[in-house]
């Protein structure tokens, strides 16, 4: 005989659902949101039920991080973040500290960004081998696309100096930068990368979030960790993206079920990044007039891989972030549409990574053909604005134009939000509030929109079309976090009105306030799809 069914009943909280905006309570059977509505009938409904006091506490979907490197960002959490490094000499400071206290076999570093310093030159070589004597290197750049790298880590990769991206001293970027990384992966042992995964697992359960998107390829992470990833046992769900193009449906077949990948996309890199000059431009970088970037895959290429993904039924997907790179892009997915139908594109839900440069009619072409746009709004928080690393490499007209979340979405076009950690830390609510606070007036969006982008559209994103997924309405997978929280409002956009949604007979559910400034909401337990996944 089966087991009876298990009902758990949530009561006197607040709880997140479309279904029933004022609702104190929630029931859950076996892994599936039964019912949601008040105390009292939930109670009466529920008679047997195990009962959860909430306490006044706010019950959401859980998160979903789209784009994160999961080892990348534990090397970070467990070794050397220089994300907050205030100069050159404090980061070198650090460096030469982490050595002396630790015997790895590769210093990892990450995070350094000299464009936050008072005088923005990055560490070299020398700078390196006189902070740690012969020891292997590997300093990553905040946007991890280019590394400062020590004279025996660069001896440690293949021959470096006819690689596109080389420099016997300053960072490396394009070519010589994989191979460089390629080579300090190499040089992390099993118990490294195992600490690591462990600690960016438990550092995105700890902040709400249920499932993430790692976002893996050869040159990223390399296959043994993406598989050591995707063996492990975690309560945190992991989607597994694989970043590596293919000519036809046949080899997609067979990549996807060589690497045990969900997918073959994430980045996949058709250029690289503004702040190493990687990314590829249309016209050259303002603070690099002779440069224009870095293109990884050609028109050809990419409309190569959409074209077999989709005949093999595979999501596919890129990391685009230039405007160069975002219009070849765009126009690989128009060739295949003409050639497989628009419907037939659509159906495989392929994504886009970044498309920091994405203008609105490139977006009204995308969303005609289901393309979801996997973005990051941590970034605007970080590099937009006047006077922010954006502008220094593109002027300030540029720079405005770029993570245009409001304007996008009103095309249609399906957004869903992650952090690229370790380039950005994995915090909803900041990540949130940065969509929302865009440092661009016109490109915020509302609470509301941001929170779907990053629940309902990331499982969407993640190829789970049920549209019950990332809701906590009835016949929903029981994938929520429980969270102490003050006040909760219904906002517009902070750049326009919306009178009917901020109107009580709205019946909108309201949402934590996310005025820069208030207070964080705090985790007090999750669960996906009945497995609790973090408790205080």
């Amino acid at each position: 005989m089966s087991p009876a069914p298990h009902t758990q009943l949530l009561v006197g909280g607040r709880i997140y659902s479309a279904s029933a905006p004022d609702a104190t309570a929630m029931a859950v059977t076996d892994g599936t949101i039964v019912w949601v509505g008040q105390d009292r009938p939930g109670r009466a409904l529920h008679p047997d039920a195990e009962i959860v006091d909430l306490h006044g506490a706010f019950v959401a979907p859980g998160f979903v991080d789209t784009h994160v490197h999961t080892t990348s960002h534990g090397l970070a959490l467990t070794g050397l973040d220089l994300t907050d490094a205030v100069d050159r000499d404090d980061a070198l400071r650090r460096v030469r500290a982490h050595t002396e206290a630790h015997d790895d076999a590769v210093i990892w570093g990450h995070g350094w960004d000299e464009t936050r310093w008072p005088d923005p030159t990055p560490p070299t070589t020398a700078d390196l081998d006189a902070a740690a004597p012969a020891r292997l290197v590997y300093l990553g750049r905040i946007d991890a696309h280019s590394a400062a790298a020590s004279t025996a880590l660069r001896a440690a990769a293949e021959p470096l100096d006819e690689l596109a991206g080389f420099d016997p001293q300053q960072p490396l970027t394009a070519a010589a930068h994989h191979a460089v990384r390629g080579a300090a992966r190499r040089g992390l042992t099993a118990a490294q990368r195992a600490r690591a995964r462990l600690a960016a697992l438990d550092d995105f359960a700890a902040h709400g979030y249920v499932a993430v998107h790692e976002c893996a390829g050869p040159d990223i992470s390399g296959l043994d960790d993406f598989t050591e990833l995707l063996g492990t046992d975690h309560p945190v769900q992991v989607r597994g993206y694989w970043g590596q193009a293919v000519r036809t449906g046949e080899e997609a077949a067979e990549l996807l079920a060589k690497t045990g990948a969900d997918a073959l996309g994430g980045d996949l890199f058709a250029d690289g990044s503004i702040g190493s000059h990687t990314a590829a431009l249309a016209r050259p970088y303002d603070d690099l007039p002779d440069c224009c970037g870095t293109t990884y895959l050609t028109e050809d290429e990419l409309t190569a891989h959409v074209r077999a993904c989709t005949s093999a039924g595979i999501q596919a997907g890129f990391h685009v972030i230039g405007d160069a790179a975002t219009t070849a892009a765009v126009a690989a997915f128009e060739t295949v549409a003409a050639e497989v139908g628009g419907p037939a594109l659509a159906a495989r839900g392929h994504r886009l990574e970044h498309v920091e440069s994405l203008t609105v009619a490139q977006a009204e072409v995308l969303s005609r053909y289901g393309v979801i746009a996997s973005m990051q709004p941590s970034f605007d928080a970080l590099w937009g604005g006047p006077d922010g690393m954006y502008a220094q490499r593109l002027g300030v007209e540029r720079a405005a134009a770029l993570n245009a979340f409001a304007p996008l979405a009103a095309t249609g076009l399906a957004l869903a939000f992650g952090s690229d950690a370790p380039v950005t830390a994995p915090r909803p609510w900041p990540m949130l509030r940065a969509a929302v606070h865009h440092r661009t007036e016109g490109s915020g969006i509302s609470p509301r929109a941001a929170f779907a982008a990053a629940t309902r559209g990331a499982w969407r994103a993640g190829g789970v079309r049920d549209g019950m997924a990332g809701t906590l309405d009835p016949g929903a997978p029981a994938s929520y976090a429980i969270w102490e929280v003050g006040e909760l409002v219904v906002s517009a956009p902070k750049d326009s009105v919306q009178r009917w949604s901020t109107d009580p007979r709205s019946r909108v559910a309201p949402l934590p306030d996310l005025t820069p400034g208030t207070a964080d909401p705090v985790l007090v337990r999750s669960v996906h799809r009945g497995r609790v996944v973090y408790a205080r």
